[in-house]
């Protein structure tokens, strides 16, 4: 880890319990990305109060935790890299799908996280990423790559 995390201090163990398990994953079967994004993930969850992740097993929370982001990323849809079916992400937890699906859907409830949302989205897709450009303007949303320029009172100096 080369970033430090808003952390409270009576969850830094847990931090960095299920922090450990999501690196070892990461490292074997994703990529640097998703381990950032989802410590990320975990430091935000250690912080709600109460914090989640005081209960229940470190493995489940870290397979819940990159399920979500890979959720957010397409990770189990072929068309995007990295790709990873849903029950070989969980199995190298050492879990099941199942509990590392009904985690991530807490996790999604909990800070009420969507697919393509822009909190979560990896950096390299985030230029892909729809939701990440939506702006409203006058009333109606809009791409901001296409927006007009700011109204300028009638002069262009």
């Amino acid at each position: 880890m080369n970033k430090e995390y808003k952390v409270p201090k009576k969850m830094q163990v847990k931090f960095e319990e299920i922090t450990g398990h999501i690196e070892a994953v990461c490292e074997e079967h994703l990529n640097e990305e998703y381990a950032e994004m989802s410590r990320q993930l975990t430091a935000t969850l250690t912080r709600k109060r109460p914090s989640p992740l005081e209960r229940g097993r470190t493995d489940i929370w870290a397979c819940g935790i990159v399920y979500t982001i890979g959720f957010v990323n397409f990770l189990f849809d072929k068309s995007f890299e990295p790709y990873l079916r849903a029950d070989e992400l969980c199995g190298a937890f050492g879990i099941s799908k199942s509990s590392g699906g009904n985690k991530s859907g807490a996790i999604r409830d909990m800070l009420d996280i969507m697919q393509l949302d822009p909190r979560w989205t990896l950096p390299s897709l985030m230029d892909e990423n729809p939701m990440a450009w939506m702006i409203m303007v006058d009333g109606f949303i809009m791409d901001a790559r296409s927006a007009p320029p700011p109204y300028l009172g009638g002069c262009l100096s």
